[in-house]
């Protein structure tokens, strides 16, 4: 079963009024990831149209290392259980592999690149979480991200929409849980890498 962590008043007093128990050990956390794959590249550089990623701004409910689950008007971070790294970061690095295993007639320019691109990516990740129907549910993991193509020329916005993607988790196990993100975020980002080679320009 899953457990979540929620900070009370009377912990919070307990911890104040007894030194030893800060000594403890705490309990043990297990370390997840999403988007861990090292894809080969799909397109070669300079045989494509060059695309700059601004750098993803991400939910900050959800934005570290912490993953958040929600059910109703409550939300609670999933106790026992933490992203590698922060979730905005595993994300910044899960598009810039599906780009580099998917598109194929555009590219991402690098960061120490000089020429600029034509086009800009601006990405904004609205949800991550896994939301439950009713408290011990298996639940449903959503992932929606804001795409925008923006005009380097004129910083005018080219194109825009939201990629939604819901991904049910086979049970109410972290284990589970992980795989449903990973499996919609991956779906999300195939999305938004086809997206954009439609509207990169040339």
């Amino acid at each position: 079963m899953i457990r979540f962590a929620r900070v009370t008043l009377a912990v919070v007093l307990t911890a104040a009024l007894s030194g030893c128990a800060l000594l403890s050990s705490p309990d043990p956390v297990q370390l997840y990831r999403f988007g861990a794959s090292d894809p080969e590249r799909a397109v070669t550089p300079g045989a494509a149209t060059q695309l700059q990623l601004r750098r993803v701004q991400f939910t900050e409910a959800a934005a570290d290392d912490r993953i958040l689950g929600v059910t109703g008007s409550e939300a609670a971070y999933i106790a026992g259980a933490r992203w590698i790294e922060r979730a905005e970061t595993l994300y910044q690095e899960a598009i810039e592999n599906t780009f580099a295993a998917q598109a194929t007639r555009v590219r991402l320019a690098g960061r120490r690149e000089l020429s600029p691109s034509p086009r800009i990516l601006d990405l904004d990740v609205r949800t991550f979480e896994a939301r439950y129907s009713a408290p011990g549910a298996a639940p449903t993991v959503r992932v929606a991200v804001r795409a925008r193509m923006i005009s380097r020329a004129d910083r005018g916005v080219v194109a825009e929409e939201v990629f939604t993607v819901d991904q049910p988790a086979d049970q109410n196990r972290v284990s589970s849980i992980v795989a449903a993100f990973d499996a919609a975020a991956a779906e999300v980002n195939g999305e938004i890498v086809r997206w954009a080679e439609a509207h990169a320009g040339g």
